[in-house]
């Protein structure tokens, strides 16, 4: 009598020990799944800055087209919360025109100045895991430093706020390391680095379109 009961105490705990062992391992593989969705890497790019003329104040100002590059570290948390701190760097020439009045209207210009920009940005990033594929959205915002190259006369660097918008594709094609393609674009007010020339006080916008190559940790 004492052994059947002992032994049926025996057998309910091994029932429940194995239930807690099965339970454990689901809640594991669960962490795990869930896990697997999120990620950090670090990525470099090159892409080209394409820029439109503007006008205003009696200004026209014409922005270069430039190659750049971009680094940038992302963290993905889940599908709707992501994020990242990039910086930029591209060349950033800007060509200015100005219609004056001198008892006929004339020009003054065109006069180019030579200068870099830098770019630095904290972004919000929403994306969704496919396989390997990760398209994602993102928007943000940061700073833009225009800087004229040395020796140029009656010029000043400057600082403006941008806005980043943009979306892309990250392709993992072998263990933690990927393709990403993107396109960036950056909204500013335009800067006037020739101090001769009033400030256009418009709106411009930089198309960026990328490839680069990231490494998840």
């Amino acid at each position: 009598m004492r052994t059947n009961l002992k032994q049926a105490q025996w057998m309910r705990m091994g029932v429940l020990a194995a239930a807690a062992a099965l339970g454990g391992v689901a809640a594991w593989g669960q962490a795990r799944e869930a896990g697997s969705l999120a990620k950090t890497d670090v990525g470099a790019s090159l892409y080209g800055a394409f820029g439109g003329a503007i006008n205003g104040n009696g200004v026209a100002q014409s922005p270069s087209n430039a190659a750049g590059g971009l680094l940038e570290v992302r963290h993905i948390s889940n599908p709707l919360v992501g994020y990242e701190v990039s910086y930029a760097f591209n060349r950033a020439n800007q060509s200015y025109l100005q219609t004056v009045t001198c008892g006929l209207p004339c020009e003054l210009g065109p006069v180019t100045v030579s200068a870099n920009a830098h770019e630095v940005t904290g972004d919000w990033i929403a994306s969704v895991k496919i396989g390997n594929l990760r398209p994602f959205a993102l928007a943000g915002g940061g700073l833009l430093l225009a800087v004229p190259v040395g020796g140029q006369l009656n010029t000043s660097s400057i600082t403006k706020p941008v806005f980043v918008y943009g979306g892309g594709l990250d392709w993992e094609f072998l263990p933690h390391i990927g393709l990403r393609g993107q396109y960036r674009g950056n909204l500013y007010q335009a800067p006037a680095l020739s101090t001769v020339f009033h400030s256009t006080g418009s709106l411009e916008k930089t198309a960026e379109p990328m490839l680069g190559i990231y490494l998840r940790l």
